[in-house]
């Protein structure tokens, strides 16, 4: 659940003493024996959205005689990612999608209730805290032209994990020494969330990609599907990094 157990965690005191914090989470596109690092944001802000729509409901036969809220929601659904999408410069990669879509029980029958919810995800932190109002106020937007009372639950979810230079540089350090130069790979940037980030908003730290794919295997499989598999020798490699950067840590 948003924001994530590292919100309590903090709060409870799980960083007093802390002076730096890594991390790793599995990845099926690197293979096993690996580790994929990236400085500076390795994942993405990202943020829950709940629509309710409302309407007096009325008959398919006379749509212009009240609010046609199912026409409404699909140009929510439609219009409103468009239209935020202009209004932020394109290379903060913010994207609304949705996963749930909600409305009518019956084919000559105009609801009077919709409901629709999905994520706000946004690769870049100083576009990720405008998003709110913005997100907010397209939906409002897009409700009000079609006549629709919207009310919108905006739940913060958490910014991005951005890898500090050092800490990255010693989960490097610490993986070629035991597994050499070739067993580090550079990553991308996602766009899944993670709670880990609440974390490096106050102690500096770093998340590595921890490669389960078996050698050889072609296939990628996803983090999110029933086929999902991993080689659990990536375990071994996941302990012998820990161990490693805290040796190497020691060692400066």
């Amino acid at each position: 659940m948003l924001p994530g157990g590292a919100a309590d965690a903090i709060k409870c005191g799980a960083l007093e003493g802390v002076g730096a914090i890594i991390a790793v989470h599995c990845d099926p596109r690197v293979d096993a024996g690996r580790i994929g690092l990236r400085e500076g944001p390795i994942t993405s802000a990202c943020d829950r959205l709940e629509i309710a729509l409302n309407g007096p409901g009325g008959h398919t036969a006379r749509p212009h005689l009240t609010t046609d809220l199912v026409t409404a929601a699909a140009r929510v659904v439609t219009d409103v990612p468009a239209l935020v999408g202009r209004r932020f410069d394109s290379r903060s990669g913010l994207a609304i999608t949705w996963g749930r879509v909600e409305s009518g029980h019956a084919p000559n029958v105009i609801p009077q209730h919709a409901e629709l919810s999905g994520t706000v995800r946004c690769l870049d932190i100083d576009a990720w805290r405008q998003a709110p109002d913005v997100v907010v106020a397209a939906i409002d937007e897009i409700a009000n032209l079609y006549r629709a009372k919207s009310e919108i639950n905006y739940v913060r979810g958490v910014p991005p994990v951005v890898n500090e230079p050092g800490v990255t540089e010693l989960l490097r350090d610490a993986m070629i020494a035991r597994r050499g130069v070739e067993s580090v790979v550079g990553t991308e940037q996602s766009l899944g969330g993670e709670d880990f980030s609440w974390y490096l908003e106050h102690v500096p730290g770093a998340m590595a990609r921890l490669g389960v794919r078996t050698p050889g295997e072609r296939h990628v499989r996803d983090l999110h599907q029933g086929d999902f598999d991993v080689d659990e020798s990536a375990i071994t490699v996941g302990v012998e990094l820990f161990t490693a950067a805290a040796l190497v840590n020691g060692l400066r």
